[in-house]
Formats: structure tokens, sequence, C-alpha cells
């Protein structure tokens, strides 16, 4: 059986890690989780899977969950709360395998203490690889710890890579849905409601990743991740469009053979396989039918149109810095359209005046990437304010 910790329970990713748990309860136990302030949806995944740790955001919703627990089974789960709480998920000792669901560069610190503590990782925080890569695979390496990826991208990847030797490998190319916004006119983004810009028409995900995948952004990000992740150089990662996402990515190898994985879009898929490996279990989902499928249809990018895909390469080619300040930018935007403060067009000329004001630099550390991140927000907050 394997013990798992859980940070982002309450999260898109985090409710499906639990979904897949609970079809396979010989297979793994939940020792751990950690949320934000859902305390509602919390209590009952303590109640379901009776972890052994808990911990929210604020002292406030740990004393709320801790009077709600006080009865039954549920009463003797420990409730703690802050980072010392989310860290002490991330590398509880019964732990086998951590499961990083936060989103945002929230998830970085507790990704990188789960390694730290020789905890294996599941990893669905991109961001953690886009600001501090080089250190997280640093510390992966040196103590001989095998991230596994969660997102159905670099899983497909991941798992068109088993067994091969890297000498084989010529390219990798990361398939898009082109977001809810592929064939809109450009001259009508001004026009674009967070309402619309969340309604994905595939896939299920949260509030965040979900614009980002409007704005290709979430692909630039994993861009980045997949750099780090399978040690390659920019110009071996390319990205198409792929409406159908049948087809997850892909591998080109040496002599022009390309690889590739397909299933149907069910996010329970990479999750489960994150979970179970190196092993697979047997799927209780949906399968894929070939006669009833669409045409499967490729498109090249409009980046154009769709400008920060660009921005997240220009930021991956100088490296440094510059990936820190694109994501806290996008970051810092994002919130700032979903809480309606500024329109959708204003998302990438956001990020392109923090990439245009920014003299980037060799990052030495945790601290200066910390640093860095909370610097550049708080100069777009002022920025924000100041208009």
């Amino acid at each position: 059986m394997k013990r798992l910790s859980i940070l982002g329970s309450t999260g898109s990713i985090g409710q499906k890690t639990l979904q897949v748990v609970s079809q396979y309860p010989e297979a793994f136990e939940v020792v751990a989780v950690a949320a934000g302030s859902n305390i509602s949806l919390l209590e009952q995944q303590v109640r379901r899977f009776l972890p052994r740790l808990v911990s929210l955001q604020t002292k406030e919703a740990a004393e709320e969950l801790r009077l709600r627990l006080s009865q039954g089974p549920s009463a003797s789960v420990r409730i703690e709360w802050g980072t010392p709480g989310l860290l002490e998920v991330a590398t509880h000792p019964d732990s086998d395998l951590a499961v990083s669901a936060i989103v945002g560069a929230a998830g970085l610190l507790p990704t990188l203490e789960a390694i730290r503590a020789g905890k294996y990782v599941a990893l669905a925080n991109k961001e953690s690889l886009v600001m501090a890569g080089q250190l997280i695979m640093a510390e992966a390496n040196q103590r001989r710890i095998r991230i596994i990826p969660i997102d159905s991208e670099h899983s497909a990847i991941f798992q068109c890579l088993e067994g091969r030797e890297r000498g084989d490998l010529y390219r990798i190319i990361l398939t898009a849905s082109g977001g809810p916004f592929r064939d809109w006119p450009r001259d009508k983004f001004s026009e674009i409601t967070p309402q619309r810009a969340l309604d994905h028409p595939t896939w299920s995900m949260g509030q965040k990743v979900t614009i980002d995948s409007s704005t290709l952004m979430n692909k630039g990000l994993e861009v980045i991740e997949a750099r780090w992740l399978f040690d390659l150089s920019i110009e071996q990662i390319d990205v198409i469009i792929h409406p159908q996402c049948i087809i997850h990515s892909m591998v080109e190898l040496i002599d022009g053979s390309i690889l590739a994985q397909l299933a149907v879009t069910d996010m329970h898929l990479p999750i489960q396989y994150a979970l179970s490996y190196p092993d697979r279990l047997p799927s209780q989902r949906d399968r894929l039918e070939f006669f009833h499928l669409t045409p499967l249809t490729f498109e090249p990018l409009d980046l154009i149109r769709f400008p920060c895909l660009s921005y997240a390469y220009e930021a991956a080619r100088t490296g440094g810095s510059m990936p820190i300040v694109l994501n806290a930018a996008n970051e810092v935007a994002v919130t700032l359209f979903l809480e309606k403060k500024i329109p959708y067009t204003a998302i990438p000329a956001l990020i392109r005046r923090a990439l245009d004001s920014h003299q980037p630099h060799t990052v030495s550390d945790l601290e200066e990437i910390l640093q860095i991140d909370e610097a550049i927000r708080k100069q777009m907050e002022r920025e924000y304010k100041g208009q």
C-alpha cells in the first residue's frame, strides 16, 4: 500500500486524487492533507479518509474544523495551520508520495521540502519548476527522488520516454486544446468576461489554470516545466494545437519515429498513473473507442493573438530570474481579471510590462527566488493602484 500526502486536497486535482484513492482503497492510504479555506469540503474529506494530519491556511479555519470534528473517529485527527502546518503535511514521516496540487507559487516551498524529506512527488504544480526548476531538479537528483508528472501532457511525455535512451530523443511535442477563444476574432477579445473565459470546451480545471489555458500561458508554463522535468533545451520543445485533446503529447525520436500517448480527456488517468507508478492499475473509467472518435486535427499556433506563449519561450531562453517574473506577473494579472478589475486583453499587456521592466540576472537560492516573486507582485500592485 502506498501512503499519500496531498497538498491542495480541496482543489480540482486534489479532489480527483481522492476519487482515485476511493476507487483503489487496497492500493492507497491518505496520511496527511493540506487545504486552503474550504472547511466544509475538507471536513467531508477528513471524515471519509481519516488522515493523521490536516493543515489549513489560517488559524481561524483550523479552529473551526477542529470544532466540527470534535466528535467521532475524526476527533483524533491532528489539525495545524499556516506554512508550518503545510510543510508538516509535505514532509509527513509516514508518507511515501507527496501529491503537489497547490496552484501557483504557493506550491513551491512544500514541493521542495517534500523532496528534501525524501518523498517521491506526483507533481501538478507546474509553477514550482517554472520558478525554481534548476534548484528542484538538483535536489531531486541528489536524493534520487523521482518526480512523476500529473499534467496530462507531461504524463504523456513521461510515459513515451520510459525505458528509452535520451540520446534517441529528437524533440517533444506538447499538444494544446487552443482554449475557448481559439476561433474568436482578435478584435473581440476586449469583450471576454471571466465567466466566458472559465468555460473551457474540453477540460474541467480550477479557475487559474482555466484562464491560463485560454491565454495559452498554461502551455508556456508547461514548456518551462518540460525543460527541467525532462532535461531538454527549449529548442527541443514544440507546441501544436490539437482541439480534440485525444493525443496528450508526443515524442519524436532521432530516426523520425513519433510516439504518442492517447486517452480520453479525463484527468483521473494521469493522476492514477502518477499514484501507482511504476505499476499500472486496471482502469475503472471510460476507454478510448476509435470508431466513435471525431477526426483528429492539428493547427499551428497564432502567437499574435496569443502572445503569452511566446513570452514564456522568451523567459525560458533568457533564464535566471525571468521565469520567476513571468509567473508572478501572470498570477497577479489573472487574479485582477477574475476580480473584474482589468479586461482580458490586459493580461498579456501586464505580463509584457513586467518582463520589460526587469533586468534579468542569475538566481542563486530559494530565498532570492521568493524575494523576486514578492517584489514583482508588489510592483504590479503599486502600478495597478496608481492607474
